[in-house]
């Protein structure tokens, strides 16, 4: 049997499913930092009584403060490790572990890094907290929930030189490699791997969280990271720490598995550069997805991806093919208007030039379109896609034809029946103009690149886009929970 390389082992562990762990051959053995029965070698600040040791467990309920370690493990100074804990959360929790950090008599620590705890957090203000468990908070964020309140769960933080990864029951969801110069989007916190101890966050006190089995792994100061990838920092790379920060949830929803992309290069892809996926099938006459068989099959192998899981309507029978149970197991659902029947009765897709053919009568051809769009909004679909695409042989016209009376018709309805719509990456649409009487109308927006091949980008048209515009976090679109999605509290019907 042939010698790996080093080489051949990083293309090894990147294309391995994501249940799988980092080479530990420098590990030493876990050390409890927990005996289950005081909080002897931890030290709160600011408020002693938000932490209580119940059953095994120390229970985090109350006024704002943090539990820091200050036990004799490492004298509480620790580089690369590998530290598990079983957590569990009640609805509205809010909590996180610190590492690299360092106690401070007050405040939020501002060394190190916080690896939040929250899955349904909703602040007394009305703040949605977007930054859900398993986030390096602030620099890699998880913004759909992958775990349940009321229910333990297994955290796994592991750190390597300049790597970091993060793992919820098995599962990697982030992987975060700090650039030679690391960029800091809220100067109040270093966020810069260094060394320090570990601390426990106690929010405010509609916020209860368990936290047991406390262990670490202490590693060879000079263990390898496991990745070679050297981050470039650029203007794009700091758009997205900064508005990762500022509570906008950066998620391409509108990702195929096409070109050869896979879902193990989708996620490596994803962890890579901050931005969350959305994985669409298609669901259609022809199309992999066409029965309430076909959707369970594939929802099947999608299972235990980090990763949202969505269906695209093709064609105006889409929600014909499968039962609407079938449909609300996706995590959302949407569709646009380019494969239609026309006034006259042809069926066309839009962007296939030869199936337009000549369009004699521009304005005709857009009258009618907007009026199929507003078919379209009737759907039970959670976002339209494509928005305001044109076929090819009228697109140099793009602003002369989509008029404002045509741009509000689109917009009233996505509106009217609750629908984001989709600033594409692919095809730069729509446009600044469109968007800003979208906003000011109240709609919603998400982001989507529709890829044709492997090649995804970094979002860079919407991040654009939500600059100009003046969008801000609470404009952006998320899934809707079970028993809220469209296909199941809207009637819908075709028109």
């Amino acid at each position: 049997m042939p010698t790996l390389t080093r080489r051949d082992l990083i293309a090894l562990l990147l294309a391995a499913p994501a249940a799988a762990y980092a080479l530990s051959d420098d590990s030493g053995d876990w050390i409890s930092l927990f005996d289950g029965k005081s909080l002897d070698g931890w030290k709160a600040n600011e408020h002693e009584d938000t932490f209580k040791v119940a059953d095994g467990q120390i229970v985090v309920n109350g006024d704002r403060a943090h539990l820091f370690y200050t036990g004799s493990v490492q004298n509480a100074i620790f580089k690369n490790f590998e530290l598990s804990t079983d957590v569990m959360t009640r609805p509205g929790a809010n909590s996180g572990i610190y590492f690299h950090t360092a106690y401070q008599p007050s405040g939020w620590p501002a060394a190190g890094f916080e690896v939040q705890v929250a899955n349904t957090c909703v602040g007394s203000n009305g703040y949605v907290e977007q930054k859900k468990t398993g986030s390096l908070y602030g620099v890699r964020n998880v913004y759909k929930q992958l775990v349940n309140d009321n229910e333990w769960f297994r955290m796994n933080i592991l750190v390597r030189g300049k790597q970091v990864q993060i793992r919820l029951n098995d599962m990697l969801v982030v992987d975060y490699v700090e650039p030679d110069s690391p960029f800091r989007a809220d100067l109040n916190f270093q966020r810069i791997l260094n060394h320090g101890t570990f601390a426990l966050q106690g929010h405010d006190p509609a916020s209860t969280s368990y936290f047991k089995n406390i262990r670490v792994r202490p590693l060879a100061e000079n263990i390898a990271q496991i990745s070679n990838e050297r981050p470039e920092v650029d203007e794009l790379y700091r758009d997205v720490l900064r508005l990762g920060t500022e509570n906008y949830p950066l998620v391409d929803y509108h990702v195929h598995l096409k070109g050869g992309l896979t879902i193990e290069q989708a996620m490596a892809n994803s962890r890579r550069l901050g931005i969350n996926y959305g994985v669409a099938i298609n669901c259609g006459l022809g199309f992999p997805v066409h029965s309430d068989g076909s959707v369970h099959e594939y929802l099947e192998s999608m299972n235990g991806q980090p990763c949202y899981v969505a269906l695209q309507g093709e064609g105006r029978e889409w929600m014909t093919l499968t039962s609407p149970e079938s449909i609300a197991r996706f995590d959302y659902c949407f569709t646009d208007a380019m494969t239609f029947t026309d006034d006259t009765g042809k069926r066309m897709r839009i962007w296939i030039p030869e199936e337009i053919g000549i369009i004699p009568d521009k304005q005709a051809f857009m009258e009618m379109y907007v009026k199929r769009i507003v078919g379209v909004m009737r759907e039970p679909i959670d976002i339209y896609a494509n928005a305001t695409y044109l076929p090819a042989q009228i697109t140099a016209e793009y602003d002369a034809l989509w008029t404002p009376e045509r741009m509000r018709k689109v917009i009233d309805a996505a509106v009217a029946n609750d629908i984001a719509i989709e600033i594409n990456n692919r095809y730069k649409i729509p446009s600044a103009a469109f968007i800003k009487t979208a906003k000011a109308a109240g709609a919603k927006f998400s982001f989507g690149t529709n890829n044709a091949d492997a090649s995804l980008g970094r979002l860079e048209y919407p991040i654009q886009m939500v600059k100009q515009c003046g969008l801000v976090w609470q404009d952006i679109f998320v899934p809707k929970p079970a028993g809220q999605k469209p296909i199941q509290v809207k009637k819908w019907r075709t028109g």
